[in-house]
């Protein structure tokens, strides 16, 4: 057996460049860090002798840079991952969130953070986190329960088993999500003599698992046998490349399809049989068939409670679910009838089955009456009133081509945009809503332009997600992908506000007016952006912000518009309850009456039966 001598930190950078997806492109492109004591001599060495073929880029923040290489992966549709290496100690504990957010979204990312001394010669080192009682844990231990595979590299030979699993989990449909491997900084720089083979050009396929046979016509019969059958089209659709797929299936079969947020863009929003978005931030059209369903087709999604509207917005006493899932665990939540399958393979295989049949067509009022919502929602206000979310997510629309993709994370504006975004192309509507994390959109922003450099990228946010992660505006200006930030200045976190007030409580420490303060707020958003190096300006309204969009979509580098907005108007149409616990006991009668009224919601919920 011919071998190769490689410190492991070589090693490892070697096995990442040899894997491919099937369409010949690497798995892993290349890899963020910031470096420190803990990666910075010899990972940080064998990058720096690869960069040329396996580049190196360098982030502000370690949470940011992940969520870019999140972004990146989605935007992919999980065909393609980044790497991303931090020191030990708070660099590596700043991935924590990122990675949970990849979990929670289903998110291919490989995390490489740096560990302590797998010797112990020198402990307890700078930044160590000791447990007194088990020697064994780091502070890197945090990230086990937000990883799909955990793995702590306390010998160089053990990559021989640690790569092949981290590239499987990466790769699979079902399993895919977070790898960390925590790389212990002593083993990083030792020598091992590596078979050769180890890093032969290896092609990972994708996986598209087909239904068992008897699942099949279980879901046949359920779909002929349905009066009112909707499709709900979550993430899933994207990431098997069903899109197509799920037009023919609608059509041919007339089925009606509504949108979750990771699902957005799954169907053209001007197709006819795409009813728009649903559950808690549902179109109404959508909203109103959900409610008459005799049967909910889960295609891809994992029915979380903003979908469900915490399991009240399917209300036909005689509703089932069939769940359309690559993993059986979302198959099966609710009692659904499972079909554990890869979306594209499943709607192809039961178009077959089911022929020339077709449901009974639905009202095509429904989508007239929620466009006319939607157009009133966002079109330019009169008079000189701050603007709402909508009549800004309305300009931005109107200045956007087909093939634009807006990027969002936390707060109102997933919610308005999930109404009011017209995506026709897929993956043109890029949202974490799973875990909506604020500080995610710049980032995001950021690894779909490297993801998709041909598309415009929007990224919409609020001051406060600004505020929280803006560092890796300088980082697209430096690597010059440029992307469109449009801040919506509405001087605190106003999507909160409103749920305080609506459950009943005062407006207290969430907008900056009336949290504790001695200076009165005055940031200047635009200079700050100017200060990262981005083209930035401040607009005065609808009209204005329209003009402003023109000169960024000719901009040379990343460009910022600023817009004051109203922190308390929302959309009024479609949306549905969502369950958001209120005080049983309080000595404020507005809290009390929220109370009444929430106990009155909860009794629609539909969760178990």
């Amino acid at each position: 057996m011919k071998t190769i001598r490689l410190t492991a930190a070589q090693a490892l950078v070697r096995y990442l460049i040899a894997q491919k997806n099937e369409d010949g492109d690497p798995v892993i492109p290349g890899c963020w860090a910031i470096f420190g004591h803990g990666n910075v001599a010899a990972l940080g060495e064998a990058l720096y002798g690869v960069r040329d073929s396996f580049p190196t880029w360098r982030g502000h923040n370690e949470q940011t840079m992940a969520h870019a290489a999140i972004a990146y992966a989605k935007a992919k549709n999980r065909r393609q991952a980044m790497a991303v290496t931090t020191s030990i100690g708070p660099g590596a504990t700043n991935m924590v969130t990122a990675c949970a957010l990849a979990h929670v979204n289903r998110l291919p990312v490989l995390l490489i953070p740096g560990d302590v001394f797998a010797s112990r010669a020198p402990d307890p080192v700078l930044q160590q986190v000791e447990d007194f009682d088990d020697a064994t844990v780091s502070a890197n231990d945090c990230f086990r329960p937000v990883s799909r595979y955990f793995d702590r590299i306390t010998r160089p030979e053990q990559l021989l088993t640690a790569l092949p699993r981290a590239l499987s989990t990466l790769t699979d449909p079902e399993r895919c999500g977070p790898v960390t491997l925590s790389f212990c900084q002593d083993v990083q720089a030792e020598a091992f003599d590596w078979p050769e083979s180890f890093f032969a050009e290896k092609i990972w396929h994708q996986r598209r698992p087909a239904p068992d046979a008897g699942a099949l016509m279980r879901a046949v019969d359920a779909i002929r046998s349905a009066k009112r059958p909707l499709i709900v089209a979550g993430g899933g659709v994207l990431y098997s490349g069903a899109t197509e797929a799920l037009k023919s299936f609608a059509e041919k079969h007339n089925i009606p399809v509504a949108e979750t947020q990771a699902g957005k863009s799954s169907l053209p929003a001007s197709h006819p049989l795409n009813l728009g978005s649903i559950g808690v931030t549902g179109a109404s059209a959508a909203n109103a068939i959900a409610a008459e369903a005799d049967l909910v087709i889960g295609l891809g999604t994992r029915f979380q409670d903003f979908t469900t509207g915490s399991w009240s917005v399917f209300q036909n006493p005689a509703r089932r679910i069939l769940a359309i899932n690559v993993t059986a665990f979302d198959s099966y939540k609710h009692d659904a009838l499972p079909l554990v399958s890869d979306a594209r393979v499943a709607l192809e295989m039961l178009g077959e089955k089911l022929g020339g049949h077709q449901a009974p067509a639905v009202d095509p009022a429904l989508k007239r009456t929620w466009m006319a919502s939607v157009a009133a929602a966002t079109d330019a206000p009169s008079g000189n009133a701050l603007p709402s979310d909508g009549h800004v997510i309305g300009a931005v629309q109107r200045q956007s081509g087909e093939d634009a993709i807006v990027v969002c994370a936390s707060g109102g504006l997933p919610g308005e945009l999930h109404k009011l975004w017209q995506a026709e192309r897929p993956n043109g509507y890029h949202l974490d809503y799973g875990y909506s994390c604020m500080g995610y959109e710049i980032a995001g922003g950021l690894g779909v332009k490297m993801a998709l450099p041909e598309r415009d990228v929007i990224v919409m946010l609020g001051d406060g997600s600004y505020l929280m992660a803006n560092s890796e505006l300088a980082t697209s200006v430096m690597l010059g992908h440029k992307i469109t930030v449009v801040v919506l200045d509405n001087r605190g976190f106003g999507c909160i506000n409103r749920l305080q007030r609506a459950t009943g409580g005062e407006s207290f420490n969430n907008l900056i007016d009336t949290a504790r303060h001695v200076v009165p707020s005055d940031i200047d958003f635009a200079a700050h952006a100017r200060a990262l190096g981005a083209i930035a300006e401040k607009v005065d309204g609808i009209e204005p912000l329209e003009e402003a969009l023109k000169r960024a979509r000719t901009s040379d580098r990343s460009h910022v518009i600023v817009i004051d907005t109203d922190p308390m108007i929302t959309t009024e149409a479609g949306g549905n309850w969502w369950d958001v616990a209120v005080p049983e006991v309080s000595e404020r009668t507005q809290v009390n009456a929220a109370r009444e009224n929430y106990l009155k919601d909860r009794a629609r919920q539909r969760a178990f039966d």
